[in-house]
């Protein structure tokens, strides 16, 4: 029996980067793996442009307190100011990078998304990069902050993939796509 790839990404239902989600959502099921988006609630996620301009509207497949995270391979964190500063106050998103990370497995994060990192206290001994005003946010946190356009870092027994904006999509999805087939390669 051949393994399908699942990846989950976490957002809020306002203010999420539309490229940033919608780009590697789009990226992944082209290639064959499933994604689920996984919301507060089951109301429509309205994206932004550069945090201000409407972006499209996309349907959640799950709300955040739905997942079961043990059968994804991969969580991607979307960025959004509004987005990112919102979903690290929700305890289950919260709990969902942490139910990542202690188990061992991947987190894409980008542009504003690593501050769900900070928020759960996994960013300690991470070399990431973001959005550059939480530099000093991921610093205070433990991580060692890069100004590249993807980061990648195994340490701590997880593999975490940064990038800084939606400029760098490009490179991130080489990181996820690379974390993946790692991941996939070891499990098929």
């Amino acid at each position: 029996m051949t393994h399908t790839t699942k990846v989950l990404a976490i957002v809020t239902n306002y203010g999420v980067e539309q490229d940033e989600l919608l780009v590697p959502v789009r990226h992944l099921r082209e290639n064959g793996t499933q994604v689920d988006i996984a919301a507060p609630d089951r109301d429509d996620i309205r994206t932004l442009v550069n945090d201000k301009d409407p972006g499209e509207i996309v349907r959640p497949t799950h709300t955040l307190g739905e997942i079961e995270p043990s059968g994804y391979d991969l969580l991607l964190i979307p960025g959004g100011t509004i987005n990112a500063d919102t979903l690290r106050l929700r305890q289950e998103a919260v709990a969902l990078v942490l139910a990542f990370t202690t188990s061992g497995r991947p987190v894409a994060a980008i542009c504003h998304g690593p501050w769900m990192l900070a928020e759960a206290g996994v960013a300690y001994g991470k070399r990431l990069t973001s959005y550059p005003s939480l530099r000093t946010d991921l610093a205070n946190a433990g991580a060692t902050w890069a100004d590249e356009s993807l980061v990648t870092d195994d340490a701590n027994g997880w593999r975490l993939i940064t990038s800084r904006n939606p400029g760098d999509l490009d490179d991130f999805l080489r990181g996820i796509d690379s974390a993946l087939s790692a991941r996939t390669g070891a499990t098929a």
